[in-house]
C-alpha cells in the first residue's frame, strides 16, 4: 500500500489543449478516492498519468513518496481494471487471473494459492474453470478485479469498471467494489461519469471540470457545502434546481415567493443587495406544508400547481413549474444541461422546471394546486459571474477535504473554441 501525490500535475497536447490542469491531490495509504466529473473532464486521464499510460506535461507524481513521472506503467506497482473487462477470451478464469503472476516467473503453486485467495474474495471459486464467455457481466468484471487483486499492488486503479453493466447489476457491483476495498485496504482511484456511485463509495469525492479540480471532499460535505455553481449541479439526484434571486436584507425574492435567510447564512452572503443572484434548491428541501409540522417555521410556504407526480414508493417526486421575470446566464448551467442529455437549462427563460420530493403520505394530486414548504436553512445563492456559493462557508473556488488550502486553478477558465479533443480526457 502507499499513499499517491499529484503536485501540479498537467498534460497538455501538442496542439495546446490542456486535458488536466494544475492538479493537486493527495491520496492517503489505504483510502478510496473518486475522481467525478463529466464527460471531457479530464478525470481519465489523471488517472492514466498515474498509471503511466499518458506522459505528464508539467509537475510531479509521487507513489509511496518516490517520484514516478518517467517510470514504466509495469514499475509503479499499480494494477488497473478497465471498464472493458480486457480479459483473454481463449484462457479460463484461473488462467486470466493468474496470467501477470505468471509473466513474472512465479512458481504454478504460489500462482494457484494467490488466484483462489483471490476467488474467495470475489465469490469466484466455482468459476475459476470457465471462460469468459461463460460468466454473466457482473462475473466478468470481479474476474477483471481479481486480476488486480492477486498482483497485491500498492494502490488500484479503476476507470468506470461499472459503466457497460445493466442498472440493478450495477448497485450489486458498488457494494461489492466497497466491500472488497475495505477488506484488503488498498489505495483506490476510482473513476466515473456516475455521481451516485461517487457519493455510495468513496471516502473522499474530487470533482473535476474542463481538466481542473473543483472541489475535494467527504461525500456528504460536497452535497452540504458546495463550493460553487457547477458542484451543486453535479451532486444529487435528482439535481439541484436553480432559478433566479435577489437578496434585500435578510429576505430572497424567489420565482415563487419570498423567504426570509437565517442570520448566518445572511451574515455568510455579505453585501449583495439589488444584484440578481442564482438561487439553489434541493428537491428534498421542498416538503407538502400539510405535513411539516413543527419545522413550518423554519421555512416559507407557496402554492404552485402539481404538473407530474412520480411514486417511487419510499419517497414521491412532485413536478411543478414557476414564472419569472428575471433570467439566469451562466456557463456551469449550460454545461451541467449538456451533460444530462442537452435538456433545458434551468430557469434562463421566463419559466423553470422544479423537482420537489415529497414524504409518501402526501396527498397531493396532478392537475391540482398544492401549499408546498421550502426549508430556507438549505437554501444556497451562487454569484452569477464566476459561480461561488456566497452561502458556504469556504469561500474559495475550490477547497481540499479539509478546508486548509485551494484546489486546481481558475475553475471558470475554459480551452479555446474548436479546441476539443474527445480522446484526451474521458
Amino acid at each position: 500500500m502507499a499513499e499517491i501525490t499529484m503536485d501540479g500535475l498537467t498534460k497538455r497536447y501538442p496542439d495546446g489543449f490542456e486535458a488536466v490542469r494544475n492538479m493537486d491531490l493527495d491520496i492517503k495509504d489505504g483510502e478510496f478516492v473518486i475522481l467525478v466529473g463529466p464527460s471531457g473532464c479530464g478525470k481519465s486521464t489523471a488517472l492514466r498519468m498515474i498509471a503511466g499510460l499518458e506522459d505528464i506535461t508539467e509537475g510531479e507524481l509521487r507513489i509511496g513518496g518516490d517520484v514516478v513521472n518517467d517510470r514504466a506503467p509495469k514499475d509503479r506497482d499499480i494494477a488497473m481494471v478497465f471498464q472493458n473487462y480486457a480479459l483473454y477470451p481463449h484462457m479460463s478464469v484461473r488462467d486470466n487471473m493468474g496470467f501477470a503472476l505468471k509473466l513474472r516467473g512465479l512458481d504454478k503453486a504460489e500462482i494457484d494459492g494467490k488466484v483462489e485467495e483471490a476467488a474467495r474474495i470475489l465469490d469466484l471459486e466455482q468459476h475459476l474453470d470457465r471462460k469468459p464467455s461463460q460468466l454473466s457481466g457482473g462475473q466478468r468484471q470481479r474476474v477483471a478485479m481479481g486480476r488486480a487483486i492477486v498482483r497485491d499492488p500498492a494502490a488500484f486503479l479503476m476507470d468506470e469498471p461499472l459503466s457497460n453493466l445493466d442498472a440493478k447489476l450495477r448497485v450489486q457491483m458498488r457494494t461489492e467494489v466497497s466491500r472488497i476495498q475495505q477488506r484488503l485496504g488498498t489505495t483506490t482511484v476510482y473513476v466515473t461519469h456516475d455521481q451516485t456511485e461517487a457519493m455510495t463509495l468513496g471516502d473522499r469525492v474530487a470533482v473535476m471540470r474542463t481538466g481542473v479540480l473543483q472541489q475535494v471532499g467527504s461525500p456528504m460535505e460536497l452535497y452540504n457545502e458546495p463550493v460553487n455553481l457547477f458542484v451543486a449541479g453535479f451532486i444529487g439526484s435528482p439535481a439541484m434546481n436553480f432559478m433566479p434571486a435577489t437578496l434585500e436584507g435578510d429576505t430572497v425574492r424567489l420565482p415563487m415567493g419570498e423567504v426570509r435567510l437565517p442570520q448566518e447564512l445572511r451574515e455568510r452572503v455579505g453585501r449583495v443587495d439589488g444584484k440578481t443572484l442564482i438561487a439553489g434548491i434541493r428537491p428534498e428541501n421542498f416538503e407538502d406544508a400539510a405535513l411539516t409540522g413543527e419545522a413550518r417555521d423554519r421555512g416559507a410556504t407557496f402554492r404552485a400547481r402539481i404538473e407530474v407526480l412520480e411514486s417511487m414508493g419510499s419517497e414521491l417526486y412532485a413536478h411543478f413549474s414557476v414564472s419569472s421575470d428575471q433570467s439566469i446566464e451562466s456557463e456551469e448551467l449550460r454545461e451541467l444541461a449538456e451533460d444530462a442529455g442537452g435538456g433545458e437549462i434551468p430557469m434562463e427563460g421566463e419559466s423553470g422546471h422544479i423537482v420537489a420530493r415529497f414524504d409518501p403520505q402526501s396527498q397531493v394530486r396532478v392537475g391540482e394546486e398544492a401549499e408546498i414548504w421550502v426549508d430556507s436553512s438549505k437554501l444556497h445563492l451562487f454569484d452569477p459571474e464566476d459561480g461561488r456559493n456566497l452561502t458556504t462557508e469556504k469561500k474559495g473556488p475550490a477547497a481540499t477535504g479539509d478546508g486548509q488550502s485551494p484546489v486546481g486553478q481558475d475553475p471558470n477558465a475554459r480551452p479555446e473554441e474548436g479546441e476539443t479533443r474527445p480522446d484526451a480526457a474521458s
